[in-house]
């Protein structure tokens, strides 16, 4: 029987199991959906599935670049605890991890989670393993790939263990570089340039920044002067180019890259946790939880 991407969906959503640990349940069961759940649970995917839906939130991100240093990667992996990211187990985890993602360079994690580790095992097997030593849900949560040309520069910054930052400059040097990645992982810009912003946000903040005129009870001809210097204001803010460099305020980074005739390609910034919901378990969940364990 043919395993269809709508079956391998409907059990990784009733297992919370890896994508290929579902495929190839299904096809050792001839697509029979029941049959493949009991295997998995057999086989200690189960074990492993039912931590899967617990938030996790904490972890570590993980940079490597290649001897060249034309080559880099970030990848964040996150467990529910700060504690076992302090753990041997975790940290050789996440180690084994950047170095394949260094290896295979990965152009997102959907590719990267495909890919097995050098002992032969899965992504999804060494992350089942892991789930079981330190019983926490652990993720791969995101993997990212950059690379410079021949002109150009990576620079690397972290921040602890938990923000790193990659960017991808055309000219200028090392230092340079990392000096803007740390800036990057310091005021974490929304991108590099105004005309990258979206207009939908620019509406939105011009539309609040009106209202909040008119409640002072200027005059229109005087609101509309207003709004423009607030525009721009923001518009720094978010823009890296348009940020004052936090090594030198008088300066902004755009200044500092064309004294340096260099500009910034790209960039990629990390932080553990973020943009993960964490949500509130409440006391007869944490018991079944345990009990289950």
């Amino acid at each position: 029987m043919a395993i269809t991407a709508l079956m391998v969906k409907e059990l990784r959503e009733r297992t919370g199991a890896g994508m290929m640990d579902c495929k190839k349940a299904l096809g050792e069961t001839n697509g029979d959906m029941e049959a493949a759940i009991d295997l998995m649970r057999t086989s200690g995917a189960a074990k492993a599935a039912k931590k899967s839906g617990r938030i996790a939130a904490e972890g570590l991100v993980k940079v490597n670049a290649s001897a060249d240093g034309k080559t880099a990667t970030i990848l964040e992996v996150n467990s529910e605890t700060d504690f076992v990211t302090k753990g041997e187990t975790f940290i050789g985890f996440v180690d084994a991890l950047g170095t394949l993602a260094l290896k295979t360079t990965p152009a997102d994690i959907d590719a990267f989670l495909t890919q097995t580790m050098e002992n032969g095992d899965s992504l999804e097997k060494a992350r089942e393993d892991v789930v079981a030593k330190t019983g926490e849900n652990v993720s791969i949560r995101r993997v990212h790939t950059v690379q410079a040309e021949n002109d150009g520069v990576i620079g690397v910054y972290k921040h602890g263990e938990r923000i790193a930052v990659l960017t991808v400059l055309k000219g200028g040097n090392e230092t340079l570089a990392k000096d803007i990645a740390m800036h990057i992982a310091a005021s974490k810009p929304e991108c590099i340039s105004e005309d990258e912003l979206s207009v939908e946000l620019l509406e939105r903040e011009k539309a609040i920044f009106i209202e909040q005129a008119r409640e002072s009870g200027k005059p229109d001809n005087i609101i509309e002067k207003m709004i423009g210097g607030r525009m721009k204001k923001f518009i720094n803010e978010v823009t890296l180019s348009g940020q004052a460099f936090v090594k030198n305020p008088d300066t902004t980074v755009g200044e500092l890259l064309k004294s340096n005739n260099a500009t910034i390609k790209s960039f990629i910034r990390f932080e553990v946790g973020e943009g993960i919901e964490k949500k509130e378990e409440n006391f007869a969940d944490e018991v079944m939880a345990q009990i289950n364990n």
